[in-house]
């Protein structure tokens, strides 16, 4: 394994999302992790796998209901960096597998927790999603149309966005931290708090005035500025224009044949907002994608064309940096960010089968054969 994190070991406990985003991230980065899966959890032998946000891993199955397996996971957390579990408060104390027991038997252990609602709090036992979550912090409430029901940005902004890379996050600065101390850490990751740290600059813009709490009505939205949005083109593709600075609007203006036309509005006029973006609509109605993006792209407009995911792929700016890498056949998302020194291995496909590598997995972690041995027949990895 090369990369930033290269000589890092981190045991991860099968989950949802956010949890597994994380340990891709750190894995993608270097970081030897090994995934517990309950026993039978995964695909058969031959059947594809391509749970991306499982790759580039290690994979055994753990009976955590049988003492032998709860002992196995006691021993792999001995020899880790770093821990990353999602259950809901409590779940693991249950088992014996919490922060105290583990950071007792590990003092120097990053302790990685990821849940929606937070370790504390009148909702951390509450079950929930990434849209649950995005709707307490204001985020939900943010995104949309004026007058119509806000618009759900996928599962970016609690699972991914908010959750497992702010896990990730968290867990390299207590790593860091651990070698200078000594000590190891329990990092309390929450969606909720994650989703609200990325709304820092919204509220910002709230705290100054700037910001109104109607959706549709800000900038960024896309929905009233004209200048900044999703335009149609005549093939019923789209292009998005995010032109605020001056001397990029001057460009819109200039690209557009606009520029020069006595009847213009001054770009800040709020008042001449609507009847300028329906001029701009009936402009970009008038050219297919592809003739705006010959005319547009690469300039100071702030342009680029609403691609779906295979044409982001091709794309000849994300094929000339790689952003996208082909493993097996699978065209994937590249590790990011680049390193200049550090650079990671490309990705691999997540293995298909938890167990069918138990006695390699485990040496690497220090077993010996005659004791996995043992393990299995007391039913660590689940009945024989």
């Amino acid at each position: 394994m090369m990369g930033p994190l290269k000589g890092i070991r981190i045991i991860e406990m099968a989950g949802l999302a956010p949890g597994p985003f994380a340990a891709m991230m750190l894995a993608d980065m270097g970081a030897q992790i090994l995934r517990i899966e309950r026993p039978g959890q995964l695909a058969p032998p031959g059947h594809p796998n391509i749970e991306l946000l499982n790759r580039s891993r290690d994979v055994v199955a753990l009976d955590l209901k049988s003492a032998a397996g709860i002992a196995t996971l006691q021993r792999l957390l001995v020899k880790a960096d770093a821990f990353i579990e999602g259950f809901r408060p409590g779940v693991m104390e249950r088992l014996g597998l919490g922060p105290d027991i583990c950071l007792a038997a590990n003092p120097r252990l990053v302790y990685g927790r990821m849940t929606g609602w937070g370790q504390n709090g009148p909702l951390a036992s509450a079950a929930g999603h990434d849209l649950n979550y995005i709707a307490l912090t204001g985020a939900l409430h943010s995104i949309g149309r004026k007058g119509e029901p806000p618009s759900v940005p996928l599962n970016l902004v609690g699972d991914f966005g908010g959750g497992g890379m702010y896990l990730a996050f968290g867990i390299v600065c207590a790593l860091l931290e651990a070698r200078q101390s000594g000590q190891g850490q329990v990092v309390d990751a929450a969606m909720v708090d994650g989703a609200a740290s990325l709304m820092t600059y919204m509220f910002a813009s709230h705290a100054s005035g700037a910001w109104s709490d109607t959706r549709g009505e800000n900038v960024l939205d896309g929905e009233t500025a004209p200048w900044y949005g999703v335009y149609e083109t005549s093939d019923g593709g789209y292009v998005t224009i995010a032109s605020a600075e001056p001397q990029f609007y001057a460009e819109l203006l200039r690209l557009t044949g606009l520029a020069g036309q006595a009847d213009l509005p001054d770009q800040l006029d709020r008042a001449s907002w609507p009847a300028f973006r329906a001029r701009l609509a009936e402009v970009f109605r008038g050219r297919t994608r592809a003739e705006w993006c010959d005319i547009m792209e690469g300039s100071n407009v702030c342009f680029a064309p609403v691609l779906n995911l295979a044409e982001s792929i091709a794309h000849p700016h994300n094929r000339a940096r790689g952003t996208f890498v082909e493993v097996d056949g699978v065209a994937q998302p590249a590790p990011a960010p680049r390193f200049s020194r550090t650079s990671p291995d490309r990705p691999t496909l997540p293995k298909s089968l938890a167990g069918t590598d138990t006695t390699g997995v485990l040496a690497a972690w220090g077993f010996e054969l005659q004791e996995v041995q043992a393990l299995r027949e007391a039913g660590a990895f689940g009945p024989a």
